[in-house]
């Protein structure tokens, strides 16, 4: 291996590596702050009642689409399963912090802590069902029309892809939070219905940036239409 293909080969490593910082950071910070819900007018078209931890979320799939496409799948579905036991690891430490005793003389007294904190298990739980099942659901629908269309038309398989997980991630986090009683059932729909919009306007706004950083990566690497990083380094 050249010296030049090896300083690009850990180029693309570091880049990778902060993308799943990104990714990680964007998943877990979801997880925590999901109990404030807010609304937001748009234009006078639909307001918005949809919670803050829907925020960050649409970030994980935008990089999971970018990784998709220029580091390949094989390395897209380990992203995924990082962010799996970095949400089981949060969980862990949130459970010890609200275990311990507070001080009393604590800002954040055992009560408040337990009630920012106190559905945060549940949150977890709900958010790795949905997000496992639509990550992944995510991946294979994007590679599916990744092939389907001899990896022309990006916005395509990106909106796609998108749209039909976060369907699904969005349905199943309300229908385990509905079922455990955290949010009435006569929500449902109107939060269903106003998270799956706000993420397909967003996945929809988010394609220029996707077309953006797929353009850097392929002329920094000089990678051909449709090649990936997996095909051009052999120990990425």
């Amino acid at each position: 291996m050249s010296k030049n293909s090896l300083q690009d080969q850990l180029l693309a490593q570091r880049i990778y590596l902060i993308l799943g910082g990104l990714f990680i950071a964007s998943l877990v910070v979801s997880n925590l702050i999901f109990q404030k819900f807010f609304y937001w007018d748009f234009f006078g078209l639909y307001t918005f009642e949809i919670s803050v931890g829907i925020l960050p979320y649409p970030i994980t799939f935008l990089i999971t689409d970018l990784i998709s496409e220029v580091y390949g799948k094989r390395k897209a579905n380990q992203i995924v399963t990082m962010g799996i036991f970095a949400s089981l690891f949060s969980l862990l430490i949130i459970s010890v912090a609200g275990a311990v005793p507070a001080t009393n003389w604590s800002p954040v007294d055992d009560a408040l802590f337990s009630k920012v904190f106190g559905a945060t298990a549940l949150a977890v739980f709900a958010s790795m069902m949905a997000y496992v099942t639509a990550q992944y659901i995510d991946i294979q629908i994007y590679h599916f029309w990744k092939r389907i269309t001899k990896a022309k038309h990006l916005w395509l398989r990106n909106n796609f892809s998108t749209f039909f997980s976060q369907f699904i991630d969005t349905s199943v986090v309300l229908l385990l939070l509905c079922s455990f009683g955290k949010i009435k059932w006569e929500l449902f729909s109107g939060l269903l219905l106003g998270g799956v919009l706000y993420k397909i306007l967003i996945a929809v706004l988010d394609t220029p940036l996707l077309y953006l950083f797929v353009g850097l990566f392929r002329k920094r690497f000089a990678l051909a239409p449709g090649q990936e990083l997996d095909q051009k380094f052999e120990h990425l």
